[in-house]
């Protein structure tokens, strides 16, 4: 009776989680990031001033707009940077030219903006690549169709967006002549940083998180590295942080062999060891004397072995280049399969394409439909505020854009009405981008402050004429209002219960495809055959990534179900730890073949285990047969019904 009282009064003391308003208030800690921020301003500004300074100021204003492909710049590596910015800069020059043709047809201006969006939507969540996706495609698609009617230009206005993103693109590549491996140390530097807190948790209850921080962090430093490496290109450096990781993930899985159920803490001077190699990257480049880590007087056989698999990941860093002769294999999913996988119908980013597009056509539609000043308003407000990735972030986005796009446009207004020309516009553009990247990361409300100004005073400068600061603001402002109710309407129509619902089916599928993997890898399948590019190992990839991102949607839906949270929280993380360790066996050349009557167990265990999964119910536990050298598997898949009889 007294624990029931206990939990009662403990769930009564529990603090409400904030208002949706609040939350969308809420200034995050995350630092200033100065140089991307002072960069992006430069891009911006830099084409205007060079049009300037040969006679023709509207040129270089629309040349200022492929300045917005440095606002896909992220800390990715320069390989993978290369190739993704080189792409942004042909969308931007083709919607460019797109936005000049179609102009006089508000009807194809309608259907292309919402295709144009869904198209972006789509790549960026299949190639899952970071960024502000499709709204920088759709403002400059909008702002040329605003511009004086002039289909004969659309070459003209497209070669001067792709001059202005080149020019966008060589500045965000100037890092790379002094610190061509930034982003992959950084990574591999975190692997061991977490390994390190890792082994500081064994013993305790921190653990399983930790645990979780370290499988995460090496499946990012393995895609990373993957879109860092250049076949043709052998680099020294890259194979060295290649090897490094290679035995980051040999002590992560020698520690859930033997110290996963320890209740004893470990010797302190082990995780001191794995975080002095952390700090030995930076200490490469400096040429600095590394702290010399001794071993301590007492410890058992597995922890002494421990020990030696540290201090081999160490030696990595001191060797000579001549002795890091390792060959690269690195298995990266053809763009064919991923896109693919990413058009199923149970894809959340198919549909999130598809809901995306449907809704900014119909604001497009609807603006034009009743003839409304600079139409494209409403459309690029629709599609700001559906740029939330969840409905809880999409009611954010429409708080912040509302208070930030307002207030803005008064700042815009005062700004043009002040008629500013030449070298003012120029560093109105500058000093605005760079407010905006600083702020961006703390809020998109105090974003929207700044770029709104910005993106109103391009725009208005490529139009000149009388300007009435009344009838600019109270237009702007009707536009944005029409823009963020048709987009919050149409999400919350069309998308608030999507997720949790095709959830019970992804992660039923994806307990399937693993079981598919389980039998590939241990049974005889030819010569030839590489595992890690397997069609098995392709679909539970697929397969994991949907299921991951439908939670994490799931979980930001209005009203959100906890049941279903509740339920599958246990059972995602214990697929995710399968999945890891499925994909390192896949590596592993030396693998058993398993007899037919335990491979038969094995998958009739994972079908059990995929219809329970369909059904919301706990699946009956079965004998999970040994499996010679990966006992880590028969553990992680004994962890994973266990984690659905108790979810």
């Amino acid at each position: 009776m007294s624990d029931n009282k206990t939990t009662e009064s403990a769930e009564s003391n529990t603090p409400k989680p904030p208002s949706i308003f609040k939350q969308a208030l809420t200034v995050n800690r995350k630092p200033f990031p100065w140089v991307k921020a002072f960069s992006a301003g430069v891009s911006a500004a830099l084409p205007v001033l060079i049009g300037l300074w040969l006679g023709n100021f509207a040129y270089g204003l629309i040349a200022g707009m492929g300045g917005f492909t440095y606002l896909y710049t992220f800390n990715i590596p320069y390989a993978q940077r290369a190739k993704k910015l080189f792409f942004v800069v042909l969308g931007m020059t083709f919607v460019a030219w797109l936005g000049t043709v179609a102009a006089p047809y508000p009807l194809a201006v309608s259907i292309l903006i919402g295709l144009i969006g869904a198209v972006a939507v789509f790549i960026f969540g299949a190639l899952k690549i970071i960024g502000p996706s499709a709204i920088f495609f759709v403002l400059v698609f909008a702002m040329t169709t605003g511009m004086p009617i002039q289909p004969e230009l659309a070459f003209l206005r497209a070669s001067l967006v792709f001059l202005g993103g080149t020019l966008s693109w060589i500045i965000a590549m100037i890092g790379w002549f002094f610190e061509p491996h930034g982003p992959e140390t950084t990574v591999v530097k975190r692997v061991f940083l977490e390994l390190a807190a890792l082994l500081d948790s064994i013993g305790t209850e921190k653990f399983h998180e930790a645990r979780h921080r370290v499988m995460s962090v090496l499946k990012e430093a393995e895609e990373t590295l993957a879109a860092g490496y250049i076949s043709w290109r052998e680099d020294n450096f890259f194979k060295r942080l290649y090897v490094l990781n290679d035995h980051a993930n040999v002590i992560f899985l020698y520690i859930l062999e033997h110290f996963s159920k320890k209740s004893a803490p470990m010797p302190p001077e082990l995780g001191d060891a794995v975080r002095e190699i952390a700090y030995s990257m930076d200490r490469k480049k400096k040429q600095a004397t590394p702290k010399r880590i001794l071993q301590p007087n007492d410890m058992d056989e597995s922890v002494a072995a421990l020990f030696v698999a540290v201090f081999d990941a160490d030696a990595v860093m001191n060797e000579p280049n001549s002795k890091i002769e390792q060959v690269i294999e690195i298995s990266k999913p053809s763009y064919k399969g991923v896109f693919l996988g990413a058009f199923d119908k149970s894809s959340i980013v198919f549909i999130s394409a598809v809901r995306f597009g449907v809704i900014t056509m119909i604001a497009a539609i609807f603006a034009y439909q009743f003839e409304l000043e600079r139409s494209y308003w409403v459309p690029l407000s629709c599609v700001a505020v559906m740029s939330g990735a969840t409905i809880v972030s999409t009611f954010h986005r429409a708080i912040q854009r509302a208070l930030g796009t307002m207030m803005g446009i008064v700042i815009a207004g005062l700004i043009l009405a002040a008629h500013p020309t030449g070298y003012m516009i120029i560093f109105f553009i500058l000093l605005l981008t760079f407010i905006t990247e600083l702020f961006i990361v703390k809020n998109y409300g105090l974003a929207a402050l700044f770029f709104t100004p910005n993106a109103l005073l391009m725009a208005e400068s490529t139009n000149p004429g009388t300007f009435s600061f009344n009838y600019f603001a109270s237009a702007r402002i009707i536009d944005v209002v029409i823009g963020i109710a048709i987009g919050l309407i149409g999400v919350w129509l069309v998308g608030r219960r999507s997720a949790s619902s095709l959830l019970p089916h992804v992660i039923t599928k994806t307990i399937r495809s693993q079981g598919q993997c389980l039998f590939i890898l241990f049974t005889n399948q030819g010569a030839g055959f590489y595992a890690p590019d397997s069609r098995e190992l392709l679909k539970m990839r697929t397969n994991l990534f949907h299921a991951q991102t439908l939670y994490s949607t799931a979980a930001g839906e209005i009203p959100v179900k906890p049941s279903v949270l509740e339920y599958y929280w246990p059972v995602l993380f214990s697929i995710e730890h399968l999945a890891y360790l499925l994909e390192n066996c896949s590596k592993n050349p030396v693998r058993p073949i398993l007899s037919d009557s335990t491979l038969a167990q094995l998958l009739y265990v994972f079908e059990t285990m995929a219809n329970a999964a369909n059904r919301k119910l706990p699946p009956p536990l079965k004998v999970i047969p040994e499996i010679q050298q990966f006992s880590s598997i028969q553990k992680a898949v004994i962890r994973l019904q266990k984690s659905m009889r108790k979810a």
